[in-house]
């Protein structure tokens, strides 16, 4: 699973074979309300055909209670076209993850480093590091299995600690600074191919497959050169006019011509 954030992305995505696409809340690391989430699901539908696609419900659309959370997750449904919705939280959601489910909605959980809940948390830190917090993190996701999630994301979770919780499981689970022992792996799409600069903070769990920051920083100074010494565009990226229809033109511009200086003579 990868995240999209548009229709290019969503279509890298889909072409590349990824077997789920997430349109995430990481489009504005914490929360970019259901307006712009619909907008940006919307796109990136447009352009997955054959990946099953996921919204993220954004921070305040889900947790004041399970109509609140139905009425947005039909919203995502209908108006974002996706075919599931995300959402963050363990045993203290889980009767909101059955109401959804027992209507039908598809729901990946989330658990672990909530990055919406990231506060509470103390901040974007590792979870179930210690006793009490893993056997909290086997709850929330026995939890969220039992109310009918057909998968949960474990993010930033020691690896040992990620496995074995999904060996005890009968879902799978999509590890995100989880190790190689989840089932599946989530990435933002953004982080992986490269999107910004050398220098600006990156998750240790981050591994580049791509440079676009450099390559279009790159194209754009080559563009800039090019116009400002007269070398684009050339004659191959202009249209062509019929050889009559030009010489046409250049006549009317030339009797135009002339006829304003004979006005201007009057």
């Amino acid at each position: 699973m990868v995240t999209a954030h548009d229709f290019p992305s969503g279509l890298a995505a889909d072409l590349a074979g990824v077997d789920m696409v997430l349109v995430g809340d990481s489009l504005a690391m914490v929360a970019l309300g259901m307006e712009a989430m619909l907008h940006h699901c919307r796109a990136v539908s447009r352009a997955v055909k054959s990946a099953f696609l996921v919204g993220d419900l954004p921070m305040g659309s889900y947790e004041i209670s399970a109509e609140q959370a139905i009425k947005s997750s039909i919203r995502l449904i209908q108006e974002g076209r996706v075919q599931a919705v995300k959402l963050e939280g363990g045993a203290e959601l889980a009767p909101t993850i059955s109401r959804l489910t027992s209507l039908g909605i598809p729901v990946l959980g989330h658990i672990g480093l909530t990055p919406q809940r990231a506060s509470s948390l103390g901040g974007f830190r590792v979870q179930g590091k210690t006793l009490s917090s893993a056997q909290k993190l086997l709850s929330d996701a026995l939890a969220a299995q039992d109310a009918g999630c057909f998968g949960i994301v474990l993010e930033a979770v020691p690896a040992e600690v990620a496995e074995m919780v999904t060996t005890e499981l009968s879902i799978p689970t999509i590890g995100i600074g989880a190790g190689g022992g989840t089932s599946g792996q989530v990435l933002v799409q953004v982080d992986m191919l490269g999107y910004y600069p050398n220098g600006r903070f990156m998750p240790k769990f981050v591994k580049h497959y791509g440079e676009m920051f450099k390559m279009a920083k790159s194209g754009v100074e080559e563009y800039m050169k090019e116009v400002r010494e007269g070398q684009y565009p050339k004659k191959e990226h202009t249209y062509p006019m019929g050889k009559e229809e030009l010489e046409a033109f250049k006549r009317y511009m030339r009797e135009r011509e002339t006829s304003g200086k004979e006005k201007e003579g009057c």
